[in-house]
């Protein structure tokens, strides 16, 4: 099993977006159809050369515009709870968002602004799993209030938006 790529963090941001001309976001929306599709396919597709699609693909890999991974379906592995966790909590955010990522079932942390400080979402095996992961968050001395959005039903969900 290997590591998942990392997600960059706010300060590991670029000071300047990277700039996508037209074959690059037509080569992304490619991959984005089928992340295994051969190069020279590709290249049928946008006009360019196996080799040229190879070298652009990584370029786009080198610079940390695209990631290509595998995305499971948690129902088909045996995973029917999954929630959106908000929580409330005091004192550095940074430090509570550091303490969530390290919880093996948490795989989403974001930072937020409004009534909640920080979302997370969680993969769980049942119900009970899901109790056991909210006790862990709520052990988290500056957590003083969870609320939990309990997925009923994916009715969309999508990896597009970055050629628009």
């Amino acid at each position: 099993m290997t590591t998942p790529p990392k997600v960059r963090r706010e300060n590991d941001a670029r000071p300047n977006p990277v700039v996508l001309d037209e074959i690059s976001k037509q080569i992304i929306e490619q991959l984005q159809g089928d992340g295994r599709k051969p190069y020279a396919a590709i290249g049928k597709a946008v006009g360019l050369s196996e080799a040229a699609v190879r070298q652009r693909v990584q370029r786009l890999l080198d610079a940390g515009v695209i990631q290509i991974v595998a995305v499971t379906d948690p129902l088909v592995l045996g995973f029917p709870r999954q929630a959106m966790i908000g929580i409330k909590c005091e004192g550095d955010l940074e430090m509570v968002a550091d303490e969530l990522s390290a919880i093996k079932e948490i795989d989403y942390v974001v930072l937020t602004a409004g009534s909640l400080d920080i979302m997370v979402e969680v993969v769980c095996e049942s119900d009970q799993h899901l109790l056991e992961i909210l006790g862990k968050i709520r052990a988290i001395p500056t957590v003083h209030a969870t609320e939990t959005f309990v997925y009923l039903k994916l009715h969309k969900q999508t990896y597009s938006w970055g050629t628009r």
